[in-house]
């Protein structure tokens, strides 16, 4: 064969080489092309086609939502689904970084240096600037036409009353799959509320509470915890009658529109039916309502204080540490004897005590339909021991919740009958169907008699004794208390407290139970100094936002 042909030949077969390598080539980055579609996340290929657009993305199942109401029967969404954009800059499109970064971080509060970062990286077609953006403020950063700024949506979960109402509300948490409600009622009604089959799955929750009455509890906490350098507090407001909860708030709170931002978990316990403490002098009322139905005392039963009870080696003294010789049982509340509730707690069994106390609802959940509620712990009790019964006699010894001790007072204020609080008024259904929540009677604990004596001796507390509120037209009952917390390293007690402030008011026809709770306050000694002055503001404006007819001074 000549040299000719054989370099023809070599130069045919290097023609096929290259012909059939560039086909190789293109099935090659075909499949590639078909497995990047496979694999890049999607919200890539959503922006892709999404720069200014503001593309939303359907979801045809939708949880159910939560509104508040307020004595009008306005509802305001408490946990809506709504447009939750992120936001996203192409910075091949831009020219202007600095202006760019200042107008993004001025409406999504990121400091513009972090912005500016990702706007420098020339070679990105897409940088992530913000997400679960609302969509008033990704309307506002739309009107202004920034060239390279995009939008994405979807439907989410909005909570507008931020850190107001985390406790009651809770929050959606993303992480898992499918999406789980955490706390609060986000987490109590989370099977009807999600994205299930069946007709009873649920469209719309209605709730007692009264967002002026939810925002007044908070700001009065938020204000004295602040003021006395405190660690925390609870405020709960209770319709006697119902046990309809009209505000519930705690302090220090989050905000459940940023719940993956919290760096303690702790701060999403609702401490007020999560929480137990020793509240201390609030029971004094519960013993004397015992003693009251047993007709053991009346209120004008008297005994004379020493100052002291003696049990062994351990000493049982009064607040002030005084003696203050004879004094009737509407005294003992007057003035907060300890030794006066002894006396009470003495003249009864045992197994009397343990089952009123059982029947107040102490050691037992409420059954309020929020997650996490806690049992709060009465063992002391179990043993038959004289100085355990005679501690709990004024609060010590025994744990409670916020909730139980409000739902205790509050069935005092209702004649004597316990109910079971509750924070959802109605249900509508998907199917159309309307469940109505009817007050729910657990059991009479002491008769009306009984509430009315220990309700006058409550008023007289307020009026004669330390734990002085004042409204004017109005008759208010109501007991402070301040405990010592519990120092399991000495086995003893701290020098730190718990102030607390329970009452209700009018008196002699209640419509509200307020209960404040505060821990470890500094400065000041007294919950009658610090938190009586704020039950009163709270009361008073509840009284007057309700227009409840005043008082005729003549019970």
């Amino acid at each position: 064969m000549s040299d000719a042909r054989i370099g023809q030949g070599k130069k045919h077969a290097s023609v096929r080489i290259n012909i059939l390598f560039v086909l190789f080539l293109c099935a090659a980055l075909a499949i590639a092309g078909k497995l990047a579609m496979v694999q890049i996340p999607e919200y890539v290929q959503r922006a892709a086609t999404a720069v200014g657009s503001g593309e939303r993305e359907e979801n045809p199942l939708e949880r159910g939502e939560f509104f508040l109401t307020d004595r009008h029967g306005t509802l305001t969404p408490l946990a809506a689904n709504t447009d939750l954009f992120t936001i996203f800059v192409d910075p091949r499109m831009m020219s202007d970084e600095a202006t760019v970064a200042h107008a993004l971080a001025e409406a999504l509060h990121i400091p513009a240096d972090t912005i500016a970062a990702k706007i420098a990286k020339r070679d990105d077609p897409y940088e992530v600037i913000a997400t679960r953006v609302p969509e008033n403020v990704a309307d506002g950063i739309r009107a202004r036409n920034i060239s390279g700024v995009g939008f994405t949506a979807e439907r989410g979960r909005s909570y507008p009353y931020r850190a107001a109402a985390a406790h009651l509300s809770g929050f959606l948490n993303l992480g898992f799959d499918p999406p789980r409600g955490q706390y609060g009622l986000e987490e109590w009604y989370n099977d009807a509320l999600g994205r299930v089959s069946g007709s009873r799955r649920v469209e719309q929750m209605v709730l007692s509470v009264d967002p002026d009455v939810q925002f007044v509890v908070t700001d009065a906490l938020t204000d004295v915890v602040a003021r006395f350098q405190a660690t925390g507090g609870s405020g709960i407001v209770l319709e006697p009658a119902t046990g309809r909860v009209l505000g519930m708030a705690n302090v220090p709170s989050y905000d459940p529109n940023a719940y993956g931002e919290v760096a303690d978990i702790g701060v999403f316990r609702n401490a007020a039916v999560a929480s137990q403490y020793e509240l201390g002098s609030v029971f004094k009322p519960i013993t004397m309502a015992i003693g009251l139905n047993e007709k053991v005392i009346t209120p004008d039963t008297t005994y004379t204080d020493t100052g002291q009870v003696v049990f062994g080696s351990y000493v049982i003294s009064n607040f002030d540490g005084k003696a203050h010789g004879v004094n009737t049982m509407t005294q003992v509340l007057e003035h907060s004897l300890n030794t006066g509730v002894v006396f009470v707690e003495q003249q009864l069994a045992k197994d009397t005590i343990r089952a009123y106390i059982r029947n107040f609802g102490f050691g037992a959940t409420t059954g309020i339909d929020l997650a996490g509620e806690v049992a709060g712990n009465t063992s002391n009790l179990n043993k038959d021991k004289d100085l355990e019964f005679a501690n709990a006699s004024f609060g010590q010894g025994i744990a409670v919740t916020p909730l139980q001790l409000a739902t205790a007072i509050a069935a005092i204020a209702n004649g004597g009958t316990l109910m079971t609080p509750h924070v959802v008024d109605t249900i509508r259904y998907v199917d159309g169907s309307v469940e109505v929540i009817t007050p729910h009677t657990v059991r009479r604990v002491i008769t009306p008699a009984t509430a009315r004596q220990l309700t006058q001796m409550m008023v007289s507390t307020v009026e004669q004794g330390y734990d002085t509120v004042t409204i004017k037209d109005y008759f208010v009952a109501g007991k402070t208390g301040t405990a010592q917390i519990p120092d399991p390293e000495r086995r003893g007690y701290s020098e730190d407290a718990i102030h607390s402030f329970v009452g209700f008011a009018p008196a002699y026809r209640p419509r509200f139970v307020v209960l404040l709770t505060m821990q470890r306050p500094q400065g000041i000694r007294f919950a009658s100094e610090s938190l009586a002055p704020v039950f009163s503001d709270v009361m008073s404006y509840l009284l007057t936002h309700y227009e409840v007819p005043p008082d005729i001074k003549n019970p």
